[in-house]
C-alpha cells in the first residue's frame, strides 16, 4: 500500500480541527513539537488503497516566526517535506485567510487548498468561483463543509494526485519591488548551490533579506542532523552575514 503523508495548515477558526478529526477518528495522538511546547497532533486515515498520515499544524496567521506556533508550522512544512500541504481557508473570510495560502505556496508547490464553512457562505450570500481561484493560485482548489462532511471525498481525491505525482502543481509566483528581486537573484543562486532541491531556495533568500534569525537557528539544526552536514557548514557563516 502506498504511504502518504500530509501537512495541515491554517489560520485559526477556519475549521482545521474539524476536519483532522473528520479523517482520523480514534487514530490520532498528540504530543509536543520537539523542544517547543506548542502541542502537536497526528493521525493516520485510509483512502483509494493509500494510507496517510497527517499532522495537524498549529493554526497560525503567517509563518514569518513571530510566535512558536509559527515557527513550528514553518519549519514542518520546510525541514520535514510533506507529500503534500493542506491549506484551509475560510469562505466566508478569503481575503484575511489567502495571506498564509500565498506564503506556503512560496514554500512548497505540493498543495492543495481547501475553503471550508461553504455552507455559512452560502448562508451569507457569499459566492466563490473555484475555477477561478485555481486558475490563480496555480494549485487544487476544492470547497468542503467539514462539519456535515460534504466534499472530502473530492478533497483526498486531489490530495492523492498531488501526494502521487500524477499532477504537479505550478503555484503563482509572487512578484516584489525592483530592488528586492535584484537582491533575491543574487543570494538565491548560492543558496541552490548549498542545499540543491531539498530546500526551497527563493523563500530561503527572502527569509534571510527580512534578518530571520529564527530561521538561521532551524537551518543550523537541519544541518546538523542532516547526514550530509560537513559538507554544507558554509551556509551558517553566509547565512549570519545575509543576516547583518
Amino acid at each position: 500500500m502506498r504511504s502518504y503523508t500530509i501537512a495541515l495548515a491554517g489560520n485559526p477558526n477556519t475549521g482545521k480541527s474539524t476536519l483532522f478529526n473528520a479523517l482520523t477518528g480514534l487514530r490520532q495522538h498528540t504530543g509536543n513539537w520537539a523542544g517547543k511546547t506548542v502541542t502537536s497532533a497526528e493521525g493516520f486515515f485510509e483512502y483509494d488503497d493509500a494510507s496517510f498520515r497527517i499532522v495537524d499544524l498549529p493554526g497560525t496567521y503567517s509563518l514569518y516566526s513571530n510566535s512558536t506556533d509559527e515557527e513550528a508550522a514553518r519549519d514542518y512544512i520546510i525541514f520535514e517535506n510533506p507529500d503534500v500541504t493542506i491549506v484551509i481557508l475560510d469562505a466566508t473570510s478569503l481575503e484575511r485567510n489567502l495571506n498564509l495560502a500565498l506564503q506556503v505556496l512560496e514554500m512548497t508547490n505540493r498543495v492543495v487548498v481547501c475553503i471550508n464553512l461553504m455552507d455559512e457562505a452560502r448562508r451569507l450570500g457569499i459566492k466563490i468561483d473555484l475555477k477561478k481561484m485555481q486558475e490563480k493560485l496555480g494549485v487544487p482548489t476544492v470547497a468542503i463543509s467539514a462539519r456535515s462532511k460534504k466534499g472530502i471525498d473530492e478533497l483526498l481525491k486531489q490530495v492523492l494526485l498531488v501526494a502521487s505525482g500524477a499532477v504537479v502543481p505550478s503555484p503563482i509566483s509572487i512578484t516584489y519591488s525592483e530592488e528586492i528581486e535584484k537582491k533575491i537573484a543574487a543570494i538565491e543562486p548560492q543558496v541552490r548551490e548549498m542545499f540543491g532541491t531539498h530546500l526551497p531556495s527563493r523563500w530561503i533568500a527572502l527569509r534571510l533579506l527580512d534578518d530571520d534569525e529564527s530561521l538561521l537557528t532551524s537551518l543550523k539544526k537541519w544541518l546538523q542532523r542532516d547526514q550530509n552536514a560537513a559538507s554544507r557548514k558554509e551556509v551558517l557563516q553566509y547565512g549570519e552575514t545575509a543576516c547583518h
